[in-house]
């Protein structure tokens, strides 16, 4: 990718080495000539070794740290990789937050928990801290500059538009003309459109997000079907919005929140492979196939020589019950997983990923966020008859998503 490239000026002095005076006395002017330039070059080598040593020194010092650095990205299929970013732990940090909701107009109200009431603010403080590296600090600036000229889109449900919105927020925050940065179709943020998109228009690149929950199309009342039967998802087709997710810089994917039977078979939607309806079909085995699906898009529709993608995986929740109506809020992170910290649905991503021919990252968040059963919406939702323990309060988990990706992105300048 061409973009989030850095500019160094590098300050250089010519040497200006004198010609040694000498008599004419013949023949032996021949070799003083000869050793006159021999010592020129001496000169010249001798004031460029220290420099060339200490420019060596400090490549091999930097280089491993920031190879470690981002080592824990790239292409999944790498088995290599000597720091896992996504294994650590979640640190406290006065630093943060990094933005202020109330002061975002593309943050939705009911993730703004501060706004809604929320009255301690410890939550809004964490740092996510790999064990064996560091995700370095974010530079809005730098990302600015790299994202000119460039499109970004999210892909997915509901996680995926809190995870829009947050980047959104965060670059805001460099922007010193705020009215430069609109909704391209004058649209509120509304989980209702299937398109949003944000428009950075000093910098002249967007933020989109397409709403698509399964990735698969979804078509209302097939043919010859049981009545039971109100909807189907064809496993063997993308959503029939996926044209417009070409073209893009970067693209990044979820999915997994409503592959659930509450979604789709309580809501009389099965699954479909060509012409048949598979009313036997399990969710784990339709999930692949739509992944299958996906993948097969992605190495057939993407130009990864311009395109960078990414998969983020399952992010639990933490409710107290099976039914979803009792929210666990605790006012830290939680020092264990409690189990949450794998997911069927992160383990088909990685399968599906790790067996592509083209280089897509999996942005493994699922055990990071297993943790933080403080940041989760809650009661501060502006409705507190109706509890959230699947969103994410904004400012929250979803910055660090894509503090991970914005690294990464620099690290591949």
């Amino acid at each position: 990718m061409s973009t989030f490239n850095r500019s160094k000026s590098v300050n250089q002095r010519s040497l200006g080495v004198g010609t040694p005076r000498s008599a004419s006395f013949g023949s032996p002017r021949v070799k003083l000539n000869s050793v006159s330039r021999w010592f020129r070059w001496l000169v010249v080598i001798g004031a460029f070794l220290p420099f060339s040593i200490a420019i060596a020194g400090g490549y091999f010092y930097l280089l491993p740290s920031l190879t470690q650095a981002f080592q824990g990205f790239g292409n999944s299929n790498d088995s290599t990789k000597e720091c896992n970013l996504f294994d650590g732990n979640w640190v406290f940090d006065d630093s943060y937050p990094l933005y202020n909701a109330s002061e975002c107009p593309f943050a939705e109200q009911g993730f703004n928990c501060l706004g809604n009431g929320r009255r301690d603010e410890d939550y809004l403080r964490w740092r996510w801290k790999p064990k064996s590296c560091d995700i370095p600090r974010f530079n809005v600036h730098d990302i600015l500059e790299g994202l000119r000229n460039k499109r970004v889109v999210f892909v997915g449900d509901s996680m995926s538009r809190t995870q829009w919105e947050s980047l959104i927020c965060l670059l805001m925050t460099g922007v010193e003309d705020k009215n430069s940065v609109y909704e391209v179709n004058n649209h509120n943020i509304t989980k209702r459109i299937r398109f949003l998109g944000v428009r950075f228009n000093s910098f002249n690149f967007t933020v989109e997000f397409f709403r698509s929950v399964f990735l698969v199309q979804h078509v209302w009342m097939p043919r010859h079907v049981p009545r039971r039967v109100r909807s189907t998802l064809k496993l063997d087709k993308l959503d029939d919005i996926s044209n417009r997710w070409v073209n893009s810089d970067i693209l990044i994917f979820n999915s997994g929140h409503w592959w659930v039977p509450g979604k789709l078979f309580e809501t009389g939607c099965y699954f479909q492979v060509a012409n048949t309806v598979k009313l036997g079909m399990s969710i784990p085995v339709a999930f692949r196939m739509a992944l299958d699906t996906w993948a097969s898009w992605v190495e057939k529709m993407i130009d990864t020589n311009r395109t960078r993608v990414f998969f983020r995986t399952y992010e639990p929740s933490h409710w107290s019950d099976q039914s979803n109506r009792l929210c666990n809020e605790t006012d830290r992170p939680m020092s264990e997983t409690g189990g949450k910290d794998r997911s069927l649905f992160s383990d088909t991503i990685m399968e599906v990923v790790k067996n592509l021919t083209v280089p897509v990252t999996v942005l493994n968040v699922t055990a990071m966020s297993a943790f933080r059963s403080d940041a989760h919406v809650g009661k501060w939702n502006g409705n507190p008859s109706i509890p959230d323990c699947s969103h994410w309060c904004l400012p929250g988990v979803p910055d660090m998503w894509n503090e991970i990706i914005l690294s990464y992105l620099l690290s591949q300048s």
